[in-house]
């Protein structure tokens, strides 16, 4: 029997559309499920399911018929294509398929397979289906792990996440910070990144203490690449690295840029752990163009967090807890260590609207070093529309 790891269930808008319609029609005209235990039941493979429930809609490559065949106009998916086939895990495919298309978010015209075939068959029809796309190159969809609020992922991503920080006052200043950072894919194992970051700050309009006024003011932007180096879903490990390039767009005298350009090389690492518990880290280095203005920087960040589902298939909720180090690589100085308790919850029935809030907290050197409550907006571009799924 299958025990669902996540509920996640993601693919091009147009596709996943054209998958619950096309899955709906199949099945309507599939043969009745046997009786459990019989001896036909029992030996049928996955292959042997899907010719005889699917190959009308998809045809016996599992490529797809053709419309003027299956008599509408929505195209029907490859499932031979890798990129269609690795983004979502198994149990994902099973969860849909089982629940029917309205549970998370699809058209109606997906239907229910309870009763149509039992769990153990809709395992082996995904699984085989599955097969037609396989491609090791391409890390499958059971390591797209909750996004930190700090650390990076080592999964690569179609996003766009709006984050802000909200800063404890600080000698008297308080400040607002934010950032939108868009995500994409491309080739069979990497990403690009784009960060814009902005904030608002309070200071002083002449000496301290004294009237403040806000300013806003952009921070610094940056652009990265990621590639996954490995993955391998027996071991359930991924490891991926990324070089950022930090630029000077921020205002320094607010404290949103430090005035140069600064490398940013790191590796990430993710570990699914049983019981839907999972471990995340990542570790790199700031190393800026003019040490004058800032210093060179290492850093260490861990996650341990758990994906929980009050209901198989329902909304997924996944605490966790972020451990962070850094070091300035100056003469004197110490390791600053900080704590981010954080929760992220899924927001819609599809689950590619995701929201993550959580507070950082100094555990040492905590002089001028204050509480920040930090939140973000997530939505998986790729799975669909913002407004889609609800």
């Amino acid at each position: 029997m299958l025990v669902a790891r996540r509920t996640v269930f993601r693919c091009r808008r147009p596709v996943r559309t054209v998958f619950v319609t096309v899955i709906a029609l199949a099945v309507a005209a599939a043969p009745a499920a046997l009786p459990a235990g019989t001896p036909e039941e029992a030996s049928r493979t996955g292959h042997q399911i899907f010719l005889q429930t699917c190959v009308a809609c998809h045809g016996a490559d599992g490529k797809g018929q053709s419309r003027s065949r299956v008599g509408f106009e929505d195209p029907l998916p490859d499932f031979t294509d890798p990129d269609f086939s690795s983004r979502e895990p198994h149990a994902d495919w099973v969860g849909i398929a089982l629940n029917g298309g309205p549970s998370k978010g699809f058209s109606e015209n997906m239907p229910s397979f309870r009763g149509a075939l039992t769990m153990e068959e809709l395992d082996l029809v995904v699984g085989y289906i599955k097969s037609l796309g396989h491609d090791p190159a391409w890390p499958p969809g059971e390591f797209n792990l909750p996004r930190p609020l700090v650390t990076s992922k080592a999964y690569l991503e179609d996003e766009i996440v709006f984050s802000a920080t909200v800063n404890e006052a600080a000698y008297g200043l308080s400040s607002f910070g934010g950032k939108i950072v868009y995500e994409q894919r491309f080739g069979t194992r990497n990403m690009w990144e784009v960060v814009l970051p902005f904030g608002w700050s309070e200071r002083y309009t002449g000496f301290e203490p004294g009237p403040t006024e806000w300013g806003a003011n952009l921070g610094d932007a940056a652009v990265a690449v990621k590639r996954a180096f490995y993955h391998n879903l027996k071991k359930g490990s991924i490891l991926s690295g990324a070089a950022e390039l930090i630029l000077p767009t921020g205002d320094r005298a607010s404290g949103l840029g430090k005035g140069t350009f600064i490398f940013e090389p790191f590796l990430a690492y993710g570990q699914l752990l049983p019981a839907d518990f999972f471990l995340q880290a990542q570790a790199g280095m700031e190393i800026p163009f003019q040490t004058s203005k800032a210093s060179n920087e290492a850093f260490l960040r861990l996650v341990l967090g758990r994906s929980i589902n009050f209901k198989p298939w329902g909304r997924t909720w996944s605490p966790m807890v972020e451990l962070l180090a850094a070091k300035e690589l100056v003469s004197g100085e110490k390791v600053l260590f900080d704590v981010v308790p954080q929760i992220q919850v899924t927001v819609n029935k599809r689950q590619h609207i995701r929201f993550n809030i959580g507070v950082r907290m100094p555990v040492n050197e905590t002089s001028g070093r204050n509480f920040a409550v930090i939140a973000y907006l997530l939505w998986d571009w790729f799975d669909g529309a913002f407004f889609d799924g609800w």
